[in-house]
């Protein structure tokens, strides 16, 4: 049985992706801050700690989730944010490149990375220039490019990814689809009375989360070292769109407001990815509607 290792495990995503893993029969061991089944308490940010981690589990394949994910956060904590995303990966990897050179890894970057788009967003692919506009973002090109460098100087199979939107049950609020379904939720619980918004114009690219975890799998098994690959379904809705479908599922009439504080203007009407290099080279293909993920979001909220 093959043993995996998954960084940031005790997340949203590191979550959905243990589960993919033991499905698929991988022996799976978790680091976080947080405790829980098979994790091994460890800050990435101690080298020793670190390297020790790897030395006992010796996995054969690794997964880094773990990072500081927050865009807004990051203009408070740039220090913070860079030693998360950088200072840990540069850890991990020389962790890796001691005691399981062999292992395929893949490290887990963002969409954020492209920055402005304007019309090029119609169609991101990885060779779409990049312009990171923010700390989360820049940190995030910074890893990747260190990933990059550790698989070139040392052969290590490490894979980058550039994941575009994603959801399913357990996001947390923060972020467009979770802050709509709890919106409707407080509505229907008459908590609220009604839903505020913001701009509702922009296309994104949405992708449920099993299906992402299920690329990065397969980014491990068959991804080529030192490549980059974009995650997303290669399917645009708007913010309007989605606002629609969710409250064609609410159990009562939810009135819309409009947010003055939330209307933000987009310079990217449209971000779509081009998924094309994940699918030639690993067969990839999204399995989950969009419905799929506004059901199990505004279904785990109304059970919380």
């Amino acid at each position: 049985m093959l043993k995996a290792l998954i960084t940031g495990s005790e997340g949203f995503v590191g979550r959905y992706l243990r589960a993919e893993l033991a499905a698929a029969g991988y022996e799976v061991t978790g680091i976080d801050l947080f405790d829980g089944d098979g994790v091994i308490r460890v800050d990435l940010l101690d080298p020793e700690a670190t390297e020790a981690a790897l030395e006992q589990v010796k996995p054969d394949v690794i997964f880094h989730l773990a990072g500081q994910p927050d865009v807004g956060k990051s203009w408070k904590i740039p220090q913070k944010t860079f030693a998360i995303n950088v200072l840990a990966a540069i850890n991990l990897m020389e962790g890796m490149r001691k005691f399981c050179p062999e292992a395929p890894m893949v490290i887990v970057g963002s969409a954020d990375e492209y920055g402005s788009l304007k019309e090029a967003g119609a169609s991101v692919s990885e060779e779409t220039p990049m312009n990171p506009m923010n700390p989360y973002a820049i940190s995030k090109d910074a890893q990747e490019k260190l990933g990059k460098a550790y698989a070139k100087a040392y052969g290590l199979k490490i894979c980058m990814t550039r994941s575009f939107n994603h959801g399913g049950a357990g996001q947390r609020t923060g972020f467009m689809i979770p802050d709509f379904a709890s919106g409707i939720v407080k509505v229907e619980r008459g908590e609220a009375e009604a839903v505020s918004v913001g701009n509702l114009a922009s296309k994104r690219d949405f992708t449920h989360v099993k299906d992402i975890v299920r690329a990065y799998r397969l980014i491990a098994e068959k991804g080529r070292p030192g490549e980059v690959y974009n995650v997303g379904s290669g399917r645009t809705y708007s913010a309007g769109e989605i606002l629609d479908k969710l409250i064609a599922l609410a159990k009562c009439p939810v009135p819309v407001r409009q947010d003055p504080a939330r209307m933000r203007p987009s310079d990217t009407p449209v971000i779509c990815c081009d998924n094309s290099k994940l699918k030639a080279d690993t067969e990839w293909e999204p399995e989950h509607s969009l419905e799929d993920i506004l059901e199990d979001t505004l279904e785990y909220y109304r059970e919380r």
